[in-house]
């Protein structure tokens, strides 16, 4: 079983490898860079309006179509990305990528707040409501009804709602987060794994049957609670070791363009292994250019595509560039990096020693419910996906499957995980991509029209 592993996870390594190559970081970057000029910085200088859309959004706008408030399908969003990837996937990479990794993951993330607001204002301006009287949007979606060239958009809208449906069941949203949360109850509670995934699975049951309403209430609820305990303890942390700051942030820096020598339990990785560690890990964490996030804003009760981009842009701020730049601070600083562990134990070590059994349990309990709730983000991605591909018909099958694949996700090794989470990320993200490049003009002018609007009718819109 042992060698079939192994060979397995060779195969899967250098598939990996080739879709997470210098094309696709290329691509997923310079969508972002490019996104980023032509709307202007659009990230620097109208977040603090973004930030302002947030503090308001948890009040659906009036007699405007949509399954959620903007705050609920932002707390969609992010309960499938503030998970595995901020604690476990940041743990990775630098473990593997060195300091350096924690530079390019912030950059990526940076030029990925862009991305996010297109793909998400594509997703309000192309939605459609299903036969169930659902919203559905997201890329396959602006891919099919947006893309002028239709034999393009034939390929394309399909081929991302089968990577979607395959990310879903076999990449985010349910071996990592599984196996993330039956590691944390073993560390913090000593619960047999058997015990966990039935467990998980029976949650996962009674709130996903219910739909996006049920899924959206129950990320309202978790997701900023859970969220600020752990920034919390990330503060309290780099708090306690002010002086190493300087010391930790030339270290990223110098990592990032130099590469890292091997120190203690770290072997040492060069430059390029430090930007695809940084780069592929920023994006398991945010999923800006992924494609998913948008499907979530598509159900938000907003009547202007540009402002739910904004809303959803601040996901991406909020996932990475807080959360994650805060881990991976706290990682460096404390030399747990240094140490011979890995994942969520690297993690567990960096708060325990800072904190005693408190930060132990901020990390555990934490991890265990930012899982549970990309779970469930992730579920609904794949039902959106799935009605795409076979209607509505299609959904309750598509639940069932998940549910049964949720409760296995707890046997498989965590390195396979990691790899075959990466390789159906990759494939997903490429059609997004390349009809985020088509509608440049479409994103462009939407924004343009809308910032026009506000200088007319003052910073806040009337609903």
């Amino acid at each position: 079983m042992e060698l079939m592993d192994t060979g397995l996870l060779e195969t899967l390594t250098e598939i990996d490898e080739f879709v997470w190559g210098p094309p696709l970081l290329i691509l997923l970057v310079g969508t972002g860079v490019f996104l980023t000029w032509r709307l202007g910085l659009i990230q620097v200088f109208r977040l603090p309006l973004a930030l302002r859309y947030v503090l308001n959004s948890r009040k659906a706008e009036i007699e405007v179509k949509g399954d959620v408030s903007s705050f609920a399908a932002l707390s969609t969003a992010l309960s499938a990305t503030i998970g595995t990837g901020n604690i476990v996937g940041v743990a990775t990479a630098i473990k593997v990528g060195g300091p350096g990794a924690l530079f390019w993951m912030f950059l990526a993330a940076f030029f990925g707040m862009a991305t996010m607001y297109s793909e998400s204002l594509l997703a309000v301006k192309y939605r459609t409501v299903d036969a169930n009287g659902q919203m559905s949007g997201g890329p396959m979606y602006y891919i099919k009804n947006g893309l002028e060239h239709k034999k393009y958009s034939r390929v394309l809208a399909p081929l991302f709602a089968f990577f979607g449906v395959n990310v879903a069941l076999f990449g985010i949203g349910t071996f990592p987060q599984v196996n993330a949360i039956v590691d944390s109850a073993r560390i913090a509670f000593n619960i047999p794994e058997v015990l966990s995934a039935l467990a998980i699975s029976l949650f996962v049951a009674f709130v996903t049957l219910g739909g996006i309403r049920r899924i959206a209430a129950v990320a309202q609820l978790v997701v900023p609670f859970m969220a600020m305990a752990y920034v919390l303890g990330c503060l309290v942390i780099i708090t306690l070791n002010l002086e190493k700051i300087p010391e930790t942030f030339a270290l990223i820096v110098s990592s990032a363009f130099t590469g890292t020598a091997a120190r203690g339990g770290f072997l040492g990785a060069g430059v390029m292994l430090a930007v695809r560690m940084g780069i592929a890990r920023g994006i398991f964490s945010n999923e800006s250019g992924l494609g998913s996030s948008p499907i979530a804003a598509a159900a938000a009760k907003v009547k202007e595509p540009a402002k739910q981009g904004l809303i959803s842009m601040t996901g991406t701020f909020f996932d990475t560039i807080v959360v994650c730049l805060m881990t991976g601070t706290v990682l460096i600083m404390t030399d747990s990096w240094t140490e011979d562990l890995a994942g969520v134990y690297m993690t567990n070590y960096a708060f325990s020693t800072s904190l005693a059994e408190t930060g132990g349990y901020i990390v555990t309990v934490g991890l265990m419910f930012f899982a549970f709730t990309t779970i469930l983000g992730w579920n609904y991605y794949g039902e959106r996906c799935t009605e795409f591909l076979f209607g509505v018909k299609g959904i309750l099958p598509y639940k069932i499957i998940y549910i049964l694949i949720v409760s296995s996700g707890a046997f498989l090794t965590l390195d396979v995980i990691w790899v075959l989470a990466d390789i159906v990320n990759g494939l997903m993200a490429i059609p997004n991509l390349i009809a985020l490049l088509a509608l440049r003009k479409v994103i462009a002018a939407e924004t343009e029209q809308y910032f026009e609007k506000l200088k007319l009718r003052g910073p806040e819109p009337k609903n």
